[in-house]
């Protein structure tokens, strides 16, 4: 028998409908904007099928996702003891052909928009190759956060001033700052350098 000859119920509301997913014809819809609102949640189980020539069927394109790229950066949690390397996912670039992060996504680690400083100088004063950019909360001590422990650790305890709150550090891809590359633990000196002479 023909699907279309039964109402089924909207995935999204349950409203009874005859249209289904053009791609897998298992799952039912009663609009194509509910089609596109369940497609994140339908997407894993979306199997195409060869098309029969249905009218009632929706087209369940997948929408269009940003293309991000991703870069390495040096998170302190505050209550934590050691930093870590992460991974974050970059504002997409302008050109699909453009290789380096624009722009991380700092969503996840702060509450509010971050603060950001760029480092030019590592240890001793010397200029780095590699200008750092650390982002911080200034909210965080009005809003009684946690100290930094892991900066803390890095710097033994010795930095005249304690942070709060999560700070994330990145590694700019050269002294034009145009664009980040991936950071790691030889950029821990210079982080420390600051954290130390930091007022």
């Amino acid at each position: 028998m023909h699907p279309s000859s039964f109402n089924h119920p909207c995935i999204v509301c349950g409203r009874a409908t005859t249209q289904w997913c053009a791609r897998c014809q298992n799952a039912w819809y009663c609009s194509p904007e509910h089609s596109r609102e369940d497609w994140l949640h339908h997407r894993g189980a979306c199997r195409p099928t060869p098309a029969l020539g249905y009218s009632n069927m929706i087209a369940t394109q997948p929408p269009a996702e940003p293309n991000y790229i991703s870069v390495t950066g040096i998170l302190f949690v505050a209550d934590e003891h050691r930093p870590r390397i992460i991974s974050v996912k970059c504002r997409p670039p302008h050109h699909s052909s453009e290789s380096l992060c624009p722009l991380p996504l700092l969503q996840p680690y702060f509450d509010s928009p971050p603060e950001s400083v760029i480092l030019t100088q590592g240890l001793n004063g010397e200029l780095l190759r590699f200008p750092l950019h650390v982002f911080y909360s200034p909210m965080a001590l009005a809003k009684a956060s946690p100290i930094n422990r892991a900066i803390s650790h890095i710097t033994s305890g010795a930095a005249p001033k304690p942070w709060y709150g999560n700070v994330v550090a990145f590694r700019f891809s050269g002294s034009l700052r145009q664009g980040y590359s991936e950071a790691g633990s030889n950029d821990l000196p210079a982080l420390s350098a600051y954290f130390l002479t930091y007022q």
